[in-house]
């Protein structure tokens, strides 16, 4: 089974948790990226998604407030060295789609449920192609 390390994305998108919602938000966006890492002193504080983003327009929380109002705080890692089988497990049972990836105590990558479908879909095609 593969590892985390060779499916997760290393292009990371990080923001502080005093960066403003919308500008957070938009760079997601621009990135095309459904999650973003917060990063505090060099370590993952937090994690901002498309579902946080979401919330906060819901609610109107958007302007004036910063991606720390919003975060998910000390969300769930894994180890870069770890099954792809294991992160999916995390995943489902935590609810979530996005992991971020550590080796050791550093983010080096984050990995998404698209990320590990990939892995157990390689050889389908869709229909019609």
């Amino acid at each position: 089974m593969a590892t985390v390390g060779e499916v997760m994305s290393r292009n990371l998108l990080t923001v502080e948790p005093t960066t403003p919602l919308h500008q957070a938000a938009e760079k997601m966006c621009d990135r095309g990226v459904g999650a973003a890492l917060v990063i505090s002193h060099e370590h993952v504080s937090g994690i901002l998604t498309v579902r946080d983003v979401l919330r906060a327009v819901a609610t109107g929380g958007v302007e004036g407030t910063n991606v720390a109002a919003w975060m998910t705080r000390d969300p769930e890692t894994i180890d870069i060295d770890e099954a792809t089988g294991h992160a999916a497990a995390v995943m489902i049972h935590g609810g979530f789609r996005h992991l971020p990836v550590l080796e050791g105590d550093t983010p080096v990558g984050i990995v998404s449920i698209r990320d590990l479908m990939k892995v157990v879909v390689d050889d389908e095609s869709p229909r019609g192609v």
